[in-house]
């Protein structure tokens, strides 16, 4: 593909996403697709000649589009937000077309000086103290790994250079909830804690850690011979945003002195609003959080911003300096890859960059705000008709709901549930989550997506409804 030729076809790829950002309202939220139908409209085997470009632009109506969750959409409320400003993606799409890696600062210099920069703005924008590092990662996954692995080396003075846990002599733990992502037990058995070493501390009645619990989990692996390590506590927990408190967490922490990592994910964008920042009072004593600019802030996927306070540690743990990246300006700058897991790091910062820029830290704002909005606005609905619950505080954007008809017994509860959750994502008309909390289903209504307005909560409150009453007499 020439010059001329790459921008003929960048230009019609842009039109054809305009459009369907203008029109997406228009497709049901969820497609109707089975297992195996997508990949029967594809060959078999590779094309052995090139084909026109204009069929490839084709089959994105054909087969992708029809097949696709549009996230999106304004009545997607699923999972969490995953939302794609237009700057942003814009953004990515020149981090793709430049197709730089930062393997060091010398690789390409202003892939780290703009990464530098950009983190230290969002850094600010949370209101985190000029004490915290932060890089770009690719998902809180990988962060909360990369967090755990810096507590395991901090307990153990380092074993990763000597023989690793395999010469730990007493068993290594986490501390964690049932409210906490399954990305930080994945994490604990990738660092090679083992899961019979990760517990899961009691929560509240509204999900949050119990400072208590924790503090005699504790002391009880001490007596058992254990030697505590880490806790990661929660500031949105996944399935009900709940909030753990952070100022009596970081206390147990630094008594016992251990590492302490908050999974801030979704909930700490949030963190923009200066009212909000009472969810993670005692922050500053903690070691890491992550903060996913990919969920709710609008930076696309993926974009996962990681914060340290003790930047020599990270170094000490992640670097790698292979002869080939070595250069006469290592004395003078940062090396990013000497953060992470990967040597290489493709351009992320582009699209937070381009997005802060365009938006504006108020217009970041004003729409984390109108969510909110809307999302209390869904909470009133659903408290002022009969027989619909509220499971959980509604804090930020998610409504965490039941429906609870005389006429449905106990036992029949949580399989109705999940069957008219079921019911609204096939009917296309939107697309919830169902999800456990204390032992039971419940749907989740994760506001967010950025063109989302007041029709649309009366379109899914209406979906969740009509879905459910047509269900009774079936569980009844």
């Amino acid at each position: 593909m020439t010059p001329e030729e790459f921008r003929q076809r960048g230009h019609e790829i842009i039109d054809w996403l305009a459009d369907y950002h203008a029109k997406i309202s228009d497709y049901p939220v969820q497609p109707a697709t089975h297992p195996g139908d997508v990949k029967a409209m594809l060959p078999a085997v590779p094309p052995l000649e090139a084909e026109g470009f204009d069929q490839i632009i084709a089959d994105l109506d054909s087969v992708v589009l029809p097949n696709i969750s549009h996230w999106q959409h304004p009545r997607f409320f699923g999972y969490f937000p995953s939302n794609s400003l237009g700057s942003g993606i814009l953004g990515d799409l020149v981090s793709g077309g430049l197709g730089v890696l930062g393997l060091s600062w010398q690789s390409s210099p202003a892939v780290t000086e703009i990464e530098e920069v950009t983190v230290d703005w969002f850094r600010q924008m949370v209101g985190l103290s000029s004490a915290w590092f932060g890089v770009i990662n690719d998902t809180a996954s990988t962060s909360t790994l990369v967090a755990l692995l810096c507590a395991r080396e901090k307990t153990t003075g380092f074993s990763l250079a000597r023989q690793g846990l395999q010469a730990e002599l007493k068993p290594l733990m986490i501390y964690t909830s049932t409210s906490a992502h399954s990305s930080v037990e994945k994490a604990a058995l990738l660092a090679g804690f083992g899961r019979e070493n990760v517990r899961m501390v009691d929560v509240d009645a509204n999900f949050a850690m119990l400072p208590a619990a924790l503090e005699e989990a504790i002391d009880a692996d001490i007596r058992s011979g254990f030697t505590p390590c880490a806790i990661v506590a929660a500031v949105g927990g996944t399935a009900t945003v709940s909030i753990d408190p952070v100022s009596k967490i970081a206390d147990i922490a630094r008594r016992h002195g251990l590492w302490f990592h908050i999974d801030a994910a979704m909930a700490g964008n949030a963190m923009i609003l200066p009212e909000l920042r009472w969810m993670w009072e005692g922050i500053e004593d903690a070691d890491s959080v992550v903060i996913n600019a990919h969920k709710w802030l609008g930076v696309p996927f993926d974009c996962s911003l990681y914060f340290v306070r003790d930047e020599p540690h990270l170094l000490r743990v992640m670097s790698a300096d292979p002869s080939f990246l070595q250069s006469q300006a290592d004395e003078k700058v940062r090396n990013l890859r000497n953060t992470g897991i990967p040597l290489g790091r493709r351009f992320r910062a582009l699209k937070l960059w381009f997005a802060i820029r365009e938006q504006g830290v108020s217009g970041l704002q004003a729409r984390l705000l109108r969510d909110m909005g809307l999302a209390q606005d869904l909470r009133s609905k659903v408290e002022a008709t009969p027989d619909w619950e509220i499971i959980a505080p509604v804090v930020l954007q998610t409504v965490c709901l039941v429906y609870r008809p005389k006429s449905v017994p106990s036992h029949r509860l949580d399989d109705f549930t999940r069957a008219w959750a079921h019911a609204v994502n096939a009917s296309g008309q939107a697309y919830v989550t169902p999800a456990t909390a204390a032992g039971h289903w419940m749907v989740r209504v994760s506001v967010g997506t950025i063109s989302t307005d007041a029709h649309d909560i009366e379109a899914v409150w209406g979906a969740m409804q009509e879905a459910a009453a047509a269900l009774v007499p079936e569980f009844s």
